[in-house]
């Protein structure tokens, strides 16, 4: 078992980790970007990554602050889905109504890696690669598919 204080350093070593790896990535558009918190530049729409004790995951979050508006961006994104598979090549778990760890509603599309920590050093490479490969899908997504999605700025 770690300390709490052992345990936020252990968290804190793999985002380094992982944002170093990432910085050396472009987007699609050839520009440097922050990967751990990238901007979509819409309200409301957030591309995720968590690594826990138990799994690692990548999601399509949207949590805009009125429940309408949530609900209008799930519906434009659920007219992509088949679009947006093409560029993820794999099934995602949707969710019109999932919650945060704070309880706040939101519309989540996520798929995890199970049984993998971010606790055990040599599960790292594994999720480094299942995070940036998932990652780099979203942003070609949504390099190309974002102006549908910028009425709702």
């Amino acid at each position: 078992m770690y300390s709490k204080e052992e345990a936020f350093q252990k968290k804190k070593d793999f985002w380094v980790s992982y944002g170093g790896y990432m910085k050396l990535q472009m987007n699609a558009e050839g520009e440097r970007i922050n990967w751990i918190n990238y901007k979509t530049g819409v309200k409301g729409i957030y591309f995720r990554t968590n690594v826990d004790r138990k799994f690692a995951e990548v999601m399509i979050q949207i949590d805009h602050a009125d429940p309408d508006f949530r609900q209008m961006i799930w519906e434009q994104l659920e007219e992509y889905e088949l679009v947006l598979k093409s560029y993820i090549g794999e099934e995602w778990i949707w969710t019109a109504n999932d919650f945060d760890e704070d309880g706040k509603e939101i519309s989540t599309v996520k798929i995890r890696l199970e049984n993998v920590s971010i606790f055990r050093d040599s599960d790292w490479p594994e999720i480094i690669t299942f995070l940036k490969e998932r990652m780099i899908n979203l942003d070609e997504f949504w390099i190309d598919h974002k102006e549908s999605f910028e009425i709702f700025k």
